[in-house]
Parts: C-alpha cells; structure tokens; sequence
C-alpha cells in the first residue's frame, strides 16, 4: 500500500510539473511571436529567440534583464538605444581590466559611458590588437578585454541596426540587416517595430485586460506580416519552419535543465532509501533516473535535429554527453552488481556536469553553431570525439565512486569494510571501461589527425595529454592487477587520476591554448578548475593522514 501511494504521488508531480512545463513551451503566449521571427547570425538561421539570448549572455552575462526577457531587451538597443545610457548593462569581472579602466573594483556592472567613453579604453583596444598580432596565447586579462571588446561590437551593431539580418537578398544565400532595408520589407518592419513599443509600453504601464490583449494581438499579426514579405523576397533560403519552432521549444522547455532537476531528485530520493534500508524505494529511484535520462536523451536529439551533426563539437556539448555517458555507465554497473552507489555516483555526474554546463554560459557556450571546416565529417566526430569524450564519463563515475570511498575512509575503515571493498571494484570496472573507449579514441584520432593533416601523431598537446591520461589509468590497473595498489590506493587513485582527465580534457583547451586542437580553445573558469583539484588533493592527504594515525594508535 505504501508503495502504491509513494507512486501515486511521483506520478502526480511528473504530471503536474513536467508535463505542464512541456505543454507551455509548445505553444507562444500572446504578443512572443516576434520570439520565433527567422534572424541569419553566426553562419545560420535562428529564431529572435535565440539570438536575442546570445546577444544578451555577451553583454550582461544572463539571459534576461531586470525580469525582462532577453527579446523585449535586444530590440530596444535599436528603437531606443539612449533609454539605454543610465543603465548598468556592460558585465566587467577582471580586476585587472577594471583597475586599468580606473572603475571600481567592487561593481560587476556598469553603464557604457562608465566603459566605452572612457579614454582608456581606446588604448586598451589598441593593446589588445597588438597582442593579437602577435599570434602569442591570450591571457586571461586579454581574453577580459576580448570580450569587453565584443559587448561594445554587439550593442553598437545592434544599435545602428547592422547586426540583426532579417530579410534575404534576392538570388543569395546572405540576408539584409535592418539597416540596409527598403521598401515594401522596410515598412513592414517600422510597423511591426511601432507595434512592439506600443505592447512594451502598455507592459511598462501595468495595462492589463483587452487592452494590452489587443496590443499582443496586434504585434503578433505584424510580425506574421512581416514574415511573409520577408519570404516573398527569396522563398528559396527562407528558414525552415519546422526548425525554427523546435529550436524555440528547445529554448523554452530547456530539456537538460529538467534532466538535471530529476537526476537531483533521483540522487536524494537514492540517498533516503540507503540511510533508512528501503529496499523496496529502488524502483522509484530507477523511475527518476529513467525520467531524467530521457529528458537528457531527447535534448541531445533535438541538437542533433537542428545542427545536423553529433552535438560534440565544443566544451559545453562534451560536459553534456559525458554526463549522458556517466548516467548510461553507472545504470550499467548497478544492474550487475546492485551496490546502490554506483546509481548514486552516475546520477551526482549527470546532475553536476549539467548544473556546471548550463550555469556558465559565459565559459561553456551553449549556442548553436556551424562547425569549423577541419571537423566537418560527421563519421569522425563519432568515431573519435564521441568515443575519447565517453571514456571520460567512466572516469568521472570512477571520480565519485572515489569521493564516496574517501567519505568511508573517513568514517572508519573496519566498520565499513563491506563497502569499502565494493567501492573498491565499482572504481575498478569504471577505469576498465574508460580505458577501453580512451585508447580506441586516441588510435582512430591519429587516423583522423592523418586525414586531415597529413600524419598519424605530432605530439600536439591534445594528443600527448590523451595519451598521458590513458597511461595513467593503464598503470592505475595494472598497480591493482598485481597487488600493489590496495584499496585505499584504488580510492584515491579514482580521484588524482581524474586531474589528468581535466588536464587533456579542459586544461589543454582553456589554459595552454596551444596546438592544432584550436577549434577546442576557450576562456575561464581556472580559477575554479584549480580549486576544484586543490580541494580534493587536500582532502586525500587529509584522509591519509587519518588513516595513518588510526593504524598507530
């Protein structure tokens, strides 16, 4: 009976939550048509939608202003752009960059005038360019004024209306920006423009009712008639509808971040079950889990959809599908095995490798974008980027299992002798199926690298750092095989062993910078990174030291 009501009640909130969440990010509310109005950017056509997010996340850092959603923001900057002078709209965090502009040191925002009429500005963009023609990597207080130097571009662009392309060119695969718009297309857009700060400002009036109902309804048959002039002018190379809407259901139901909101659940609702021995909770837990990967699953399907492509090609992307693969592994192990903390781990992968992919947009982009021309063969980005970047979804599942067997460590070795030994062989089979996906990975990476470049292996910092990283694991489990690294030594070797993983994975990528793997290159989060790997080091000599004055006394 228990039972029942406990899946009585998970079945009413996947209803009422999940289910009324999807059903509303089908569907636009009044007066979001403009949400789904078809923008050429970055090499494809988009939604308003998204590309309004993305010009938002590089000037202020998030995805709305002021409770303001990024589309109502973006198209002021044009209409409007002086209502724009007073307000702290420009994100700054480097210190460096801040002390060089003479700002305050204690503020994150600030207005343009405070950044961009400022005279030193002038010069630090002079500085950067000169840095930059000297092909030398960027440190981060250049990668800071990189983009200080891009939120200029894009709110300048935008506001003379150069950067929004919403109507193509007869005969050509480019599209017009507003600017260079005339016309019949030009005066669908000032109508659909004067629309739009009619609702805005009804909005800002606190209108309610038919009033503001009729405004919304307005807007949203100038932007369909906008729309349709746009599509007179090339049908040919128009946006695809179909993609369009999905990509904005893809913005507006936001697949991973429910994936990780169930993993969380999943990973607590395993946690209660464990403390308080109900066995019988184990197949709510396999439900959770089983809800979360499918959210996980038809988010990766729906980029797969829009891009065309297996969704590895950036940092964001693989952190994603390690955290699918670490979901896949740890389910794998705990149907042989039933330890219960092997689900644990792979759900605490899949909740943190998301919770990390989506809260740092800034470091890990999440956009939509063309791949670079040296990976455009879909068959190599599966054989190689998707096998190298499952084999780290093994070791982060080694990782965890590793901080749980330190946490048992900690508690005391011989009451928990029993676990310690099944953390012990759950870290063991992690590191076995890493190895047999990272080794493959480098080999069929060398037959791509001669594909494209002309040879098998030029020890590029990509390739030496794969290639130490599997060595690592190789040595951890032959150490094991012939009984040199015992049990403690198989926990902690579940957790440094994963710093080569972060070395060939992030640090080759965001700290040295350096090679043929450029495509990869990106910008932040060291400090966090080194943290991270500090902390836990600390915390393994920590455990050790323990453990060494326990065996003496």
């Amino acid at each position: 009976m228990k039972r029942l009501n406990f899946l009585s009640v998970l079945l009413f909130f996947v209803q009422t939550f999940f289910f009324g969440s999807l059903s509303s990010a089908v569907t636009l509310k009044e007066g979001e048509t403009l949400r789904a109005l078809p923008i050429q950017a970055d090499g494809r056509i988009k939604p308003f939608d998204t590309f309004s997010r993305e010009m938002l996340e590089i000037v202020y850092g998030k995805g709305s202003f002021e409770g303001r959603k990024a589309h109502e923001i973006i198209l002021t900057w044009m209409l409007s752009p002086t209502a724009w002078e007073n307000k702290e709209l420009f994100e700054v965090r480097n210190h460096e960059v801040l002390k060089a502009l003479g700002l305050d040191s204690n503020r994150k925002r600030f207005k343009g005038s405070e950044v961009f009429g400022n005279e030193k500005f002038t010069l630090l963009r002079q500085e950067l360019r000169e840095k930059r023609e000297s092909k030398e990597k960027l440190t981060p207080y250049f990668q800071a004024l990189q983009r200080l130097e891009n939120q200029y571009f894009v709110f300048t662009e935008m506001a003379t209306g150069r950067l929004m392309k919403v109507v193509p060119i007869p005969g050509s695969e480019n599209w017009k920006s507003v600017a260079e718009l005339e016309g019949e297309p030009q005066k669908a857009f000032m109508d659909m423009s004067g629309k739009f700060i009619s609702y805005i400002a009804a909005i800002a009036e606190s209108q309610s009712g038919s009033g503001l109902s009729e405004k919304a309804q307005a807007l949203d048959q100038s932007v369909k008639q906008f729309q349709e002039v746009a599509r007179q002018q090339n049908p040919q190379v128009y946006a695809n509808e179909d993609k369009i809407q999905m990509e904005l259901h893809y913005n507006l139901f936001h697949p991973f971040r429910w994936a990780y909101i169930f993993y969380f659940i999943a990973a607590a609702f395993i946690l209660i079950l464990w403390v308080f021995k109900k066995n019988s909770w184990m197949k709510g837990a396999w439900a959770l889990v089983a809800i979360g990967f499918f959210l996980h699953t038809y988010g990766f399907a729906l980029r797969v959809y829009l891009t065309g492509r297996p969704p590895v090609s950036n940092m964001y992307e693989t952190v994603v599908w390690m955290a699918w693969g670490a979901v896949v592994f740890s389910s794998i192990l705990e149907m042989i095995y039933k330890f219960r903390f092997t689900l644990l781990a792979g759900t605490l992968a899949g909740f943190i490798g998301m919770v990390v992919a989506d809260s740092a947009p800034i470091i890990l982009d999440p956009s939509l974008q063309p791949l670079e021309p040296v990976l455009r063969s879909n068959y190599w980005l599966i054989v190689h980027v998707m096998t190298i970047t499952i084999s780290y979804a093994a070791f982060t599942l080694a990782f965890i299992l590793g901080d749980i067997g330190l946490f048992y460590f900690l508690q005391g070795e011989e009451k928990n002798k029993a676990k310690i030994k099944e953390l012990v062989m759950a870290v063991y089979r992690s590191m076995q199926i890493g190895v047999v996906f990272l080794a493959p990975g480098i080999i069929l990476g060398g037959i791509w690298a001669d594909y494209s470049w002309g040879r098998f292996w030029g020890w590029d910092p990509k390739e030496t750092w794969a290639l130490i990283a599997l060595l690592g694991y190789i040595a951890v489990l032959h150490g094991r095989l012939v009984g040199w690294i015992r049990d403690f030594g198989m926990v902690v070797s579940g957790i440094m062993t994963f710093s080569l993983v972060i070395m060939a994975w992030y640090g080759v990528n965001f700290v040295l910078g350096a090679g043929l793997h450029s495509y990869g290159f990106g910008a932040g989060g060291v400090e966090y990174v080194s943290g991270f790997v500090i902390a836990h080091f600390l915390a393994i000599i920590y455990v050790a030291v323990l453990r060494q004055s326990r065996a003496k006394a």
